[in-house]
């Protein structure tokens, strides 16, 4: 035995010369020392999940009680303006009341009710590029690693809960890079936890009109609730018919940077194209869609009275099942149908409603309002993403039980969160 470990001994010795006269060891950057010493308080154990809220907590309420919140009233005070221009110009002209109706109701109050909410989006995007930008969200899906395993997921599966906060579609799309068929199908029921931002102008309108003195408050905790049930449905999910480990995950973190002006402006400028592309597609036909339905009766004569309206009947019809959630008014029901379509609709199809009728604050309480809330944080994803899932897991019955999955998670918990009544207060 020492025989052999001498000549293991000498073997390497030979091996450490031949190194230290070839080898040249690259010098340790500035870069990489002020990263290492960043990451010792950002990446610590116990420092790094309250960082990365009181970040989030910072983002939200600049976003708005800040600067988006300021640009957003002008946004509103100039669509406003505008409606009140189409409306005396069509009044002074004597203009037909059917065409009436649908400019000033159908499109300036439905489009323009979710295009309001465009530097909201913006400002909320150019923050968290700056944070990509820097290195940081890299650190957070380090982070994230060690939580994600023990619900079953890694932190590669991060990456796309990350673009899911954007848009859910792109995010189903990123799991092609996961290479577990079951990360994959776990990662994708995941994402419709996740609050994209075409649900901002929901959570805005209602914390606007609800909580005034606590909207970052109460949009933290809308985002962390999905997230916290998301990790219990994978959790339980992970124990019962996705049982197995997960695969691997290696990543190299970056150097921490000053974010670039030149990408910071292009996500900006890009997330701002999506919203108003959808804006004037997607929303605008279901806007025009919603208000021929209000507009018109079961005969298809035009009416004033939207109580007698096709819109009405089928919300009616529906009504009694929303009810126990604290959901009152056909109004509110036929919003979610329309929100099927783009989860922005539910905004301009409540704006298309009430305009004549009354205020959103109006049509719920305290408790229906918070109910609203978490239902359309938790229900069933637009029929875009639906698609997206049925293509990438190549399969329309899979797409469907998700679908009814996260209807009967967002019943249960409105369900809930409205009977707690007084409980939850902000």
């Amino acid at each position: 035995t020492e025989e052999y470990s001498e000549i293991a001994k000498a073997r390497y010795d030979f091996i450490e010369n031949i190194l230290s006269k070839t080898v040249i060891k690259p010098r340790v950057s500035r870069e990489r020392t002020r990263s290492e010493k960043i990451d010792k308080f950002l990446t610590s154990r116990y420092l790094a999940i309250p960082v990365f809220v009181f970040i989030m907590f910072g983002i939200f309420y600049l976003t708005f009680n800040g600067a988006g919140g300021f640009l957003k009233t002008l946004m509103e005070y100039g669509i406003e303006y505008l409606t009140c221009l189409a409306d005396n110009f069509f009044v002074k002209h004597n203009v037909n009341p059917l065409i009436h109706s649908f400019v000033t109701e159908g499109i300036f109050k439905g489009v323009g009710s979710v295009v309001g909410f465009l530097p909201i989006i913006v400002v909320l995007f150019f923050f968290l590029s700056v944070l990509e930008d820097t290195g940081y969200m890299a650190r957070i899906s380090f982070i994230m690693d060690s939580l994600l395993r023990k619900i079953g997921l890694t932190g590669k599966s991060f990456v796309a809960l990350l673009i899911g906060f954007g848009c859910t579609v792109p995010a189903i799309m990123s799991t092609r890079t996961l290479s577990s068929k079951r990360d994959k199908i776990m990662t994708i029921m995941f994402l419709p936890f996740i609050s994209c931002s075409a649900k901002i102008p929901i959570f805005a309108v209602f914390v606007s009109a609800f909580f005034k003195n606590n909207q970052a408050l109460v949009m933290i905790f809308l985002y962390i609730l999905g997230i916290v049930l998301g990790i219990l449905a994978m959790k339980v999910l992970s124990k019962t018919i996705f049982r197995g480990e997960p695969s691997e995950f290696i990543m190299e973190l970056p150097n921490y940077r000053f974010p670039s002006l030149k990408s910071v402006l292009y996500l900006m400028c890009n997330k701002a194209r999506e919203f108003l592309t959808k804006a004037f597609t997607v929303i605008f036909l279901g806007t025009v869609i919603m208000w021929f339905l209000k507009s018109f009766s079961i005969n298809f004569t035009y009416t004033s009275d939207t109580s007698e309206s096709m819109l009405a009947l089928v919300g009616k019809t529906i009504l009694p099942i929303f009810k126990p959630i604290g959901f009152n008014h056909w109004e509110a029901v036929t919003s979610l149908i329309a929100g099927f379509s783009a989860k922005e609709a539910v905004i301009s199809t409540l704006s298309v409603l009430l305009v004549k009728d009354g205020l959103i604050s109006d049509f719920f309480t305290f408790s229906s309002a918070m109910s609203f809330l978490v239902f359309t944080l938790l229900y069933t994803p637009c029929i875009a993403s639906v698609m997206t899932i049925k293509k990438e897991l190549n399969s329309g019955l899979i797409a469907f039980v998700i679908s009814l999955f996260q209807f009967l998670v967002a019943y249960a918990i409105s369900f809930l969160v409205y009977n707690l009544k007084g409980v939850l207060t902000f």
